[in-house]
């Protein structure tokens, strides 16, 4: 019902975002536009494109570029998660076969490229260049926090706050840019302009910290990916950091060997371990903490429908189960 609320209040111009992702994914290529639709219709949130249109109208704005603006950010993200995809050898996404899977990598690299391309387009047709120097800086910080995160594949050594720097560039950036350039585009002021920024950056960070518990709680049907995926990658998220830090050292090096090898041979035994570390309730803990800090930034905008989405949208984050 949550949910249903939020999108409830910009269902008009959610569904006019929806038309223009979809034509705008015409390519003259028939395999780009394929696998373009593929992973655009694929069942996602849609969180980024919500959130572009929830702080543009949060801020004032009564015209109708939010919706370009919206459709940009959903390139954007779309074009990293093909990329994703292909680095981290996933078979999997929303419960459906990748692109990688059903295509190969070198057409899913590409048509990540040509989303890329596409969403620059329609940041020049916006005229702005405060936005578009926004969206640019938030790609190549996108982009620095996978390769980090790829630094850190396999190895335990990775810090509680090395993990928050990379789940900052990987993930919250593109929500902060999301609502940053919502704000951009109403004109806002200073205040509500950085309120609607960080907003989006807290709001990421919770979404990405509920994520990283579920891979250790969650369904697989509900979330659509297996159970264990970060840690047969060799991921080092936080549910992992925290059980290695509060655990005897034969559960520590227990952890450390499956985080080097990954794989999932260990799984049974570390998911006891992580639950009986602590590490789940800290894990969600933090992202309580942080969507707390973004339904902070909401007091500080002038009351309306779209503020109080806002709201409950930083509940939502902390509350869902896929």
């Amino acid at each position: 019902m949550t949910a249903q609320r939020i999108h409830d209040t910009v269902a008009d111009d959610f569904a006019r975002v929806n038309d223009l992702i979809i034509k705008r994914l015409s390519s003259d290529v028939p395999l780009v536009e394929k696998i373009a639709q593929y992973i655009i219709e694929s069942g996602g949130k849609r969180l980024r494109p919500l959130l572009v249109l929830l702080s543009s109208r949060a801020a004032g704005y009564d015209r109708d570029d939010h919706h370009k603006l919206a459709a940009v950010i959903e390139f954007l993200h779309t074009a990293t998660l093909l990329h994703d995809d292909v680095v981290d050898t996933s078979d999997m996404r929303r419960g459906r076969s990748t692109a990688n899977a059903r295509w190969g990598n070198a057409p899913s690299v590409l048509v990540g490229d040509f989303l890329y391309a596409r969403a620059f387009e329609m940041m020049v047709e916006l005229g702005s260049l405060p936005i578009m120097e926004v969206l640019s800086h938030a790609t190549a910080v996108i982009a620095e926090g996978e390769v980090l995160q790829l630094m850190n594949v396999k190895n335990p050594d990775v810090s509680e706050e090395k993990y928050m720097e990379v789940i900052h560039n990987k993930t919250a950036m593109l929500f902060e840019a999301a609502s940053h350039t919502g704000a951009l585009l109403a004109g806002a002021n200073p205040e509500q302009e950085n309120a609607l920024k960080d907003y989006g950056k807290h709001l990421g960070l919770a979404f990405q910290l509920v994520d990283d518990a579920l891979d250790y709680t969650g369904n697989a049907d509900a979330m659509g990916k297996n159970v264990g995926d970060d840690l047969a990658e060799g991921k080092p998220t936080l549910p992992l950091i925290h059980a290695m830090a509060n655990s005897g050292e034969e559960h520590r090096q227990l952890i450390r060997n499956a985080i080097r090898k990954g794989g999932l041979d260990d799984l049974p035994r570390i998911l006891h371990i992580v639950n009986a570390s602590g590490a789940l309730e800290y894990t969600m803990a933090k992202a309580r903490e942080q969507a707390a800090l973004a339904k902070a930034c909401v007091t500080s905008l002038p009351a309306s429908p779209h503020t109080t989405a806002l709201d409950l949208l930083a509940d939502l984050a902390v509350e869902r189960v896929s």
